[in-house]
């Protein structure tokens, strides 16, 4: 790797020809160049695999709005919507108070018909919104001057929180009919801070300031994301000066960037958690290897070792910035304990069992490398397996289609902080987010989405936390601390839920 990294930096001269595609500028002072970790495969926030891959959130952020906003460190506020609250005792009508004064990215203004129409698109099985299963809710809709008011079918006490997480976009109900899904994802315009000025897929996104954004039009007039998936291309990117900021990269490099001239870093707990999905199928089916392979993981050698420290190894989906992390629920490394269980179900490291495990290279900081150390401790204790990389989206694409391998390393974001959208998800067999699917977690979680007694609802969540630990039907293993590295010209406002936001960046 640092050999890969000198040589690029040795040809750094033809670096900027390199990313000089036409007309895209690089070194003036009103733009601002990231370095990006993921393409973007789709302009519609609301569909498809993207849509929920919580990486490509702080893109879509730039050009587009969501109903309800949060601040860095997760707090709600007014986004689309400024006010929003319940109508009645059982809660199942609420209000929407729509802002004032919004217009697209064309000049229109922004009406209640936008957010009823996107609330009502979301809903609609046949758009094919992963989170449909929220947003179905949402049952008639009414309006009183700027105010929009829902019947809900049920009560869900995450509705609102999630108007503010996956899917959850404002978007031209006029100029979308009129335009199609295709004419769309050619010329996309949403009321965000800035508008789409050049894409190229697979390789970069220019964007152009809004003046006219109701929070304030950015410091920034022009931004530039590079599409740049490896790790050491980004690191050599931000070093050479062909980009401004980058994130993700290996801590090493991050501990040795933040004390050079010119450039500087910041690390902060963000509430993605590294976790290794465990598909019921084949050997995963038996409950002594699930188990195995969780006790022989030594999640805090990971930590140190690997990440320089940077990561809070965990046993559940929870982290402990969410409303149901219980830190008495724990897996302990007990290399012993695996070949003990391995041994009940003959195995050993004479006659390994063995599987898949899939995983990314360079989307999170050493990603790969965690899982090829993982797969060491894994053959001391009697497993053999087999490692597969994959880009992000292929994950999303195999997790929608249940055909992950049986272990499969995933980064899972919560940035609301609320259990159903950590644990509900991932491991409730009819999400389509889930790859675990057998009835009796089903059973413990069915009943949790709809209980009004919120003391009762997390603690129901804790005890399947503690239930899914005593199965092993996931493997948890550490919450990210995100790296940020960026030129002393910019100022960077990190974000915990890991989205980067070029409208809060500024000139220093």
């Amino acid at each position: 790797m640092y050999i890969l990294r000198r040589e690029f930096l040795a040809g750094s001269a033809g670096l900027a020809g390199a990313f000089a595609l036409p007309g895209l500028a690089l070194a003036a002072s009103d733009t601002v160049t990231i370095a990006y970790n993921v393409n973007l495969p789709s302009w519609d926030p609301t569909v498809g695999p993207s849509a929920v891959n919580p990486t490509i959130q702080g893109l879509y952020q730039c050009v587009f709005d969501q109903y309800i906003a949060q601040e860095p460190d997760l707090g709600f506020t007014g986004g689309i919507i400024e006010k929003w609250g319940y109508l009645n005792e059982d809660k199942t009508q609420i209000h929407l108070d729509v802002r004032e004064g919004v217009t697209w990215h064309d000049g229109s203004p922004l009406t209640t018909a936008d957010v009823i129409w996107s609330l009502q698109r979301a809903g609609d099985p046949a758009t094919g919104n992963p989170i449909q299963f929220i947003w179905g809710n949402a049952k008639s809709f009414a309006t009183e001057g700027n105010r929009v008011i829902v019947d809900l079918e049920r009560f869900d006490p995450s509705f609102f929180p999630w108007m503010a997480f996956l899917t959850a976009y404002v978007l031209p109900k006029d100029y979308y009919t009129s335009v199609g899904a295709e004419g769309f994802e050619q010329a996309p315009i949403g009321t965000g801070p800035y508008k789409v000025d050049k894409f190229e897929r697979n390789s970069f996104l220019r964007l152009k300031a809004n003046p006219s954004y109701w929070g304030g039009a950015p410091a920034f007039e022009n931004v530039v994301f590079k599409f740049v998936t490896d790790a050491s291309a980004r690191v050599a990117e931000v070093e050479s000066g062909a980009s401004d900021v980058t994130l993700e990269i290996p801590y090493r490099e991050f501990d040795r960037l933040k004390e050079k001239s010119g450039l500087s870093g910041t690390t902060t707990p963000v509430s993605d958690i590294a976790m290794i999905f465990l598909n019921d199928i084949g050997v995963m089916e038996d409950r002594n290897v699930r188990l195995a392979a969780h006790h022989a993981i030594d999640k805090e050698a990971i930590v140190s070792r690997l990440l320089s420290g940077y990561g809070v190894p965990i046993d559940t989906l929870q982290a402990p910035q969410y409303m149901a992390y219980d830190a008495s629920i724990t897996v302990g490394h007990d290399p012993e304990m695996a070949k003990a269980l391995l041994a009940e179900s003959g195995y050993s490291t004479d006659n390994p069992v063995k599987f898949t495990i899939q995983t990314t290279r360079g989307f999170k900081p050493r990603d790969y490398e965690m899982i090829q150390a993982i797969v060491g401790m894994w053959r001391k204790v009697g497993i053999e397996a087999e490692i597969e990389v994959y880009e992000i989206a292929k994950h999303f694409e195999l997790r929608a289609a249940d055909q992950l391998a049986e272990a499969a390393f995933y980064n899972w974001g919560n940035s609301i902080g609320d259990p159903s959208t950590s644990t509900g998800f991932a491991m409730f067999g009819p999400s389509p987010h889930s790859t675990w699917d057998t009835d009796d977690l089903d059973e413990k979680i069915g009943p949790l989405w709809a209980e009004k007694d919120e003391e009762k609802r997390i603690a129901g969540w804790k005890a399947v936390d503690r239930y899914i630990a005593e199965q092993g039907y996931v493997i948890p293993l550490l919450q990210f601390v995100q790296p940020i590295v960026h030129s002393d010209k910019v100022s960077v406002v990190p974000h915990v839920s890991g989205a980067l936001h070029p409208h809060r960046m500024k000139p220093t």
